[in-house]
């Protein structure tokens, strides 16, 4: 398998199925509608939808029910990122190697581009009723979506995040943060894909035990990228947990502890996914592959 050439693929799909799910820009709140698909087609690895399609694939699923779910887990996160740029937030100008939507079209609409994907997203999972309405695993597909993001998910760690700007932190509560602001929805996405394929009860667990370590060795890189990686990979600017006051798994455990704290946490995860009684060559790859990206 070619890797880089699978990936291409995947994420091509992916693309597609995310664009049929986006709005018409038209109509009074044109420039809301523009805003919403600025910050959606900006680019991006997809990793959350990608995470999914293939744990649904692994599992042996493969009907267009989880076609909703792979553009609002997207629309989801980017959500979370166009809030994360705002000037009372991360204050961040670029992204995705594009100026942020709150640059482009204002504050305020940006703010209101953040709610509107919120919502697309939950009315876009909802489809999926329409698509397989006698399935009790839609119901829990959307459970699961709506917990990872919610209070004691995404949002949940984003606050906290928030709160404790300016502030000395240890790993456990580093780790608090990083479990529920990134690793949620990761979780969401394993677990979502799971649990439409009929994985049972177990496997699901193990899926969310997998994802969870993908989540920490995911921001853990993503400190340390911020730290040593080239902004113009990246494509946004580089040291902004520093101007932010931001404390940083590297600056509590220092850059080395750090990485071998990634190599610890992608390791669990591969180990716990080749204990499935299942085989995805590429979902393999491509765990491994974000967790030592450059960008």
């Amino acid at each position: 398998m070619n890797f880089e050439e699978e990936m291409k693929k995947r994420v091509t799909e992916v693309k597609g199925v995310i664009a049929g799910c986006l709005p018409q820009e038209e109509g009074f709140q044109r420039t809301l509608l523009e805003a919403v698909n600025y910050s959606m087609l900006v680019g991006g690895k997809k990793l959350r939808p990608l995470l999914m399609q293939q744990t649904y694939v692994m599992f042996g699923g493969n009907r267009p029910v989880i076609r909703p779910f792979l553009a609002a887990i997207e629309m989801i996160h980017t959500h979370s990122l166009i809030h994360d740029d705002l000037p009372a937030m991360d204050n961040d100008e670029y992204r995705r190697g594009k100026k942020t939507t709150h640059v482009v079209y204002g504050e305020a609409m940006a703010i209101l581009a953040g709610d509107a994907l919120l919502n697309l997203a939950y009315e876009t999972a909802a489809k999926a009723f329409d698509l397989e309405p006698g399935n009790p695993a839609v119901g829990r597909a959307f459970q699961i979506l709506a917990a990872k993001t919610g209070l004691d998910g995404m949002i949940g760690g984003q606050s906290v995040d928030v709160e404790c700007e300016g502030r000395t932190l240890n790993a456990e509560q580093l780790g608090f943060i990083y479990r529920l602001k990134t690793g949620a929805l990761i979780e969401a996405s394993m677990m979502i894909g799971a649990v439409l394929a009929g994985a049972s009860q177990e496997e699901v667990e193990t899926v969310s035990q997998i994802a969870a370590n993908v989540g920490m060795a995911f921001q853990i890189q993503d400190d340390i990228l911020d730290v040593i990686g080239d902004a113009d990979e990246l494509g946004k600017a580089t040291k902004s947990d520093e101007k932010n006051h931001k404390t940083t798994y590297v600056a509590v455990m220092g850059l080395e502890q750090a990485q071998r704290d990634v190599e610890q946490y992608s390791n669990e995860a591969v180990r716990l996914l080749d204990s499935l009684p299942y085989e995805n060559e590429f979902l393999r790859e491509l765990i491994l592959h974000l967790i030592h990206r450059k960008a």
